[in-house]
């Protein structure tokens, strides 16, 4: 008997987009009960589901743990095991360490049982609720939250899949699922850029296109209204929440473009951050405690990423131009830890996604195929969204920046300005 690694292909759903798991999501250690050596991915064999929509439910836990990049997903070539009493010791033949069952309640839960093969015994076991109809965006989500579930009780990582991404496609904002499936066209909007996340997962700001010009707005996913903030005079684009959820900080202006803070409560207007005096001051990105913006700006006559505090002091460049051969750094993205800023640099004849440390400022490119831009983080700080066009047309694509293995997530149109969300809550 070989085997091979899983990768099933997509299902579509219905867009949702419901609320952050980011509170809920503190603790980062657990009792496994899994040995394998540390850098390695543990094998895992998904089990054959029982009851409803048995083969969707396997092939969504299959995907998304594959899909993490920490566990290894095999199965058989020629068949499954024989079902019946669990022989661990065959699992363990074909190299997993772990094994998932699944099953459908007669109450609709989904029951996940998690084996520790080498032990052979049951570690964890517990139950999820499936909100119906089967292969709605509330089901996937549901399926999507099991499966982070298991790569927590594997590796002490909670996955990825109870997300969604963001982007653009002929100006308007659509919401794709982590795996691929489930793209939509946000419903209500008219021409839009730029959108962002709120932490709670359920607002998100972007750049209105009108008549009038440049708005930003502010969409409650769940209510399905919005709302315009303080403005300023001409262009007023690429808005992003702080991580308290207090504020929003935008570009916008007339003579040069600045960056301008405005409470999220109330109806205060807006107040100057930078003061560029002419230049171009865009693309802003939250420090996680709130209190520092890294940006762009061609202050010194080309494009570099700068980092202030959010009352406009202590101005600090980040990245520096060693040779003229690469004078364009920007859009920036700080990790969710701190510790990381990703930025696109002029390079190979077009665009490169690159990171710079805070601590001792050291770069590294993540990309050298085609020409990637508009980095975003995942909630893990260790896979990025990004746009590239090494497929031809530019799409986003997913990057693990530790094995530098990508996968393209969009496919039709044209797709770039990407934003990745928190963990999001499975409806109860």
């Amino acid at each position: 008997m070989t085997f091979r690694r899983l990768l099933p292909a997509a299902l579509i759903a219905a867009i949702a987009l419901p609320v952050s798991l980011r509170a809920q999501d503190t603790t980062r250690s657990v009792r496994i009960g899994l040995t394998y050596a540390t850098g390695t991915r543990p094998g895992v064999f998904v089990s054959p589901v029982s009851g409803p929509n048995a083969d969707s439910i396997r092939t969504i836990l299959s995907r998304d743990l594959d899909y993490g990049d920490r566990v290894s997903v095999i199965a058989p070539d020629g068949g499954d095991p024989p079902s019946g009493a669990i022989n661990y010791g065959l699992f363990g033949q074909i190299g997993a360490a772990a094994l998932v069952q699944a099953s459908v309640t007669p109450s609709g839960l989904l029951h996940v049982v998690l084996h520790d093969v080498s032990a052979a015994r049951v570690i964890n076991v517990a139950d999820f609720p499936m909100p119906g109809p089967a292969l709605s965006a509330e089901w996937r989500l549901a399926v999507h939250t099991a499966s982070d579930e298991v790569e927590y009780w594997i590796t002490g990582q909670r996955g990825l899949s109870a997300t969604r991404i963001l982007f653009v496609r002929d100006q308007r904002m659509w919401s794709v699922d982590y795996d691929g499936a489930n793209a939509s066209a946000v419903p209500g909007l008219g021409a839009a850029l730029s959108p962002a996340w709120h932490p709670t997962g359920r607002y998100v700001a972007y750049c209105e296109l009108t008549s009038e010009g440049t708005h930003i707005v502010i969409r409650d996913i769940v209510a399905g209204t919005s709302r315009r903030v303080a403005r300023v005079g001409g262009t007023n684009i690429s808005p992003v929440f702080s991580p308290d959820g207090k504020t929003v900080v935008f570009a916008g202006g007339e003579d040069g473009i600045d960056l301008f803070s405005v409470p999220l409560a109330g109806n205060d207007p807006p107040i100057r951050v930078t003061v560029g005096r002419g230049s171009q001051n865009m693309s802003p990105s939250f420090s996680p405690d709130s209190r520092r913006v890294a940006f762009t700006s061609n202050r010194l006559g080309h494009a570099e990423v700068y980092i202030t505090d959010v009352d406009g002091t202590n101005v600090d460049l980040l990245t520096t131009t060693v040779t003229e051969k690469n004078p364009y750094r920007s859009n920036p993205d700080w990790s969710h830890d701190g510790r990381r800023i990703a930025y696109q640099a002029q390079a190979e004849g077009g665009f490169q996604v690159m990171t710079i440390t805070l601590r001792d400022r050291l770069t590294n490119q993540l990309t050298s195929d085609g020409s990637n831009e508009d980095p975003s983080w995942g909630p893990d700080d260790r896979h990025m969204v990004f746009t590239s066009n090494r497929s031809g047309e530019n799409q986003i694509w997913v990057l693990d920046t530790e094995t530098f293995r990508s996968r393209q997530l969009t496919r039709v149109g044209s797709a770039r300005m990407a934003s990745w969300s928190p963990r999001l809550a499975s409806p109860k």
